[in-house]
């Protein structure tokens, strides 16, 4: 009879042990929100396409360790006007490289940076004077047509608030209506790499554009444009 009792006990005691066991697991800590979706982040981020192939963000104004990144600027074909005298990109990289590095010396030596020495040394159109100046000036001595190619020069005619005009390098084709430029001073003193330009006027003929002023942020004013001059001779 005391073995036949013994049983129940035994039984008894281990529900107690697996209650107690399953009690102790209930206390133990959970894991936060904040700790889960740190995890989770921390997941994508190892997960995720490595550093090497992602899209690097495009630099604002002078910034010296930023800048030869920019400077890598290809042609798409897509919708975009045949070339016949664009500059190879590994050139316009090059000029481009020396445009930003005399213009950082400028800075340096608390000197101005103007639109023209950078779209000299850019592009390789050696024009010198106002921008307002270099359609007239190019006139028999470099090509110039109203189509943007890769390395050429646009140029702005006069306003009343830009009575000097104005010089940009074309770095990349988008389409027939959209290019990226590069330009010194648009930005007080400053160079701003690789900005969109869109060709607003009615017969897509870029004689009317307006300008990418910061990243995201289109002007909302209208220039006119002389056309764009390139960088073979005339």
């Amino acid at each position: 009879m005391r073995f036949v009792k013994v049983l129940p006990t035994l039984a008894m005691m281990a529900v107690t042990c697996m209650t107690f066991a399953a009690s102790a697991q209930d206390l133990r800590p959970q894991p936060r929100l904040a700790d889960t979706a740190a995890a989770e982040v921390a997941l994508v981020q190892t997960t995720a396409t490595p550093p090497a192939q992602r899209p690097r963000a495009r630099p604002e104004g002078l910034r010296l360790a930023a800048a030869p990144a920019a400077l890598q600027a290809t042609v798409s074909t897509r919708n975009a006007p045949a070339s016949t005298h664009a500059v190879q990109p590994a050139l316009l990289r090059q000029r481009t490289q020396l445009a930003v590095q005399n213009a950082q010396a400028k800075r340096a030596r608390g000197q101005r940076v103007w639109c023209v020495p950078f779209a000299r040394d850019a592009s390789g159109v050696q024009i010198r004077g106002d921008a307002r100046t270099w359609w007239s000036q190019a006139a028999g001595q470099y090509h110039r047509s109203n189509t943007p190619e890769v390395g050429a020069v646009m140029n702005f005619a006069p306003t009343k608030k830009m009575r000097r005009g104005h010089v940009a390098v074309v770095s990349r084709i988008v389409n027939s209506r959209q290019i990226l430029i590069s330009h010194a001073n648009w930005t007080r003193n400053q160079v701003s790499l690789d900005m969109v330009a869109v060709d607003v006027s009615p017969r897509n003929d870029w004689s009317q554009v307006r300008l990418e002023h910061r990243r995201g942020q289109m002007t909302s004013t209208t220039y006119p444009i002389y056309g764009f001059i390139h960088p073979t001779r005339g």
